[in-house]
């Protein structure tokens, strides 16, 4: 990749294209690195909208959940699809990130909750990406709720982290994950749950992520940095102490500002607060079909924005750089260098600022995936 004036590009290249090559002209309109989701859950089946409806007439996640909506609903229906199913709609939703200006993400596991179905989400998850423009990294979550069948007692329950340190972790990595994450949080995994199978999954050579402090303040943001994971992500209730040992630690903060309007928290992570205490932020969509249920970035940026007080230039770095820390491959992605891949978005608008200024509407034009255009004037390239 080249980034320079003209007349260097001209020294070393020429002023005409070689044979085969394309121009993508720019003008009027803003080149931007290729976007980074770093936290996501693409290989899910069934929706969930009378849930978000029911929300909106007051009843709180926490009362669907336990009415048997929430996470376990879309277990039974992720359970009940088919790998080749759910490789179609991994390879759906990665056509509406690429439309939106992502060029690389996460993918979580986490709707199976046991060996057979958790392998099946990590096998849709690479057929469903396989020749895919976006680039995916997998990650191993069977500690995202415990099952309905390890439900009931403690030993029950016990068993299924046992499980999931034993074999299903040790099975995933094998399949080729690279991350292990787990929900650290109040009546689902405890602190010492959840570091069990975070030592777990790096026994198996998986870098931990964790889902931390989204509800209450238990100190998952603690327990990152303590395990030396490479993010943690939520954060709505991090406590100040958390925040100064993810600084301490090097550990990426991945905020979810989507998943606070889609749930109407009336509260978003203190992004402000970890900025000036030199955490880096980055930003994620968490598409998922229960809290987040979105494939763009640009729309979770306008959150970052407004919600959180982030500036529009701390909301791209998070988007694109800082994301691809947090996913370990800011060498190769994140922003426009000599040396890197070579993926660029461009956005119909003179100024970064369009990102949010523009809301509610897809303002990228045209996406570039390692040299190679794939998405022209908002339309794929065959």
């Amino acid at each position: 990749m080249f980034v320079g004036p003209d007349e260097e590009f001209i020294r070393r290249y020429g002023d005409r294209p070689s044979p085969g090559e394309s121009v993508l002209d720019g003008s009027g309109r803003t080149a931007l690195p290729g976007f980074v989701d770093p936290h996501t859950h693409l290989p899910w089946a069934g929706l969930r909208e009378s849930e978000f409806n029911e929300r909106l007439k007051g009843r709180t996640y926490a009362e669907i959940a336990a009415a048997g909506g929430g996470i376990v609903s879309t277990v039974a229906t992720t359970r009940a699809a088919s790998e080749a199913d759910l490789a179609a709609l991994v390879r759906s939703r990665l056509d509406r990130m690429l439309l939106h200006g992502t060029t690389y993400c996460e993918a979580k596991t986490g709707y199976g909750l046991d060996l057979a179905n958790e392998t099946k989400q990590l096998h849709a998850v690479f057929s469903g990406s396989a020749g895919h423009p976006v680039g995916v990294v997998a990650t191993a979550l069977p500690g995202h709720e415990v099952p309905p069948e390890r439900r009931g007692s403690a030993a029950l329950r016990a068993r299924y982290v046992d499980e999931c340190c034993r074999e299903i972790l040790p099975a995933l990595a094998q399949k080729g994950a690279s991350f292990v994450d787990v929900f650290c949080e109040t009546g689902v995994f405890d602190i010492a749950e959840s570091r069990r199978m975070l030592e777990a999954g790096a026994g198996c050579g998986l870098r931990a992520r964790v889902h931390a402090d989204e509800l209450t303040p238990l100190g998952g943001a603690n327990l990152a940095a303590e395990v030396g994971a490479i993010s943690a992500d939520h954060l709505l209730y991090v406590r100040p102490d958390g925040i100064e040992a993810m600084a301490r630690a090097g550990v990426v903060a991945v905020l979810l500002p989507g998943t606070s309007a889609f749930l109407r928290m009336d509260r978003y992570a203190p992004a402000r607060e970890m900025i000036e205490s030199g955490v880096a932020v980055a930003l994620a969509t968490d598409c998922n079909p229960g809290s987040s249920y979105t494939e763009s970035l640009p729309a979770v940026a306008f959150f970052a924005t407004l919600g959180m007080g982030m500036t529009v230039e701390e909301t791209l770095t998070a988007m694109t750089l800082n994301a691809a820390a947090s996913l370990g491959v800011a060498g190769e992605r994140g922003s426009l260098e000599e040396g890197k891949v070579g993926d660029v978005v461009l956005i119909d608008g003179p100024s970064v600022e369009h990102i949010v200024y523009h809301y509610g509407v897809n303002v990228v034009t045209d996406v570039v995936v390692a040299g190679t255009p794939v998405v022209r004037d908002g339309r794929r390239v065959p």
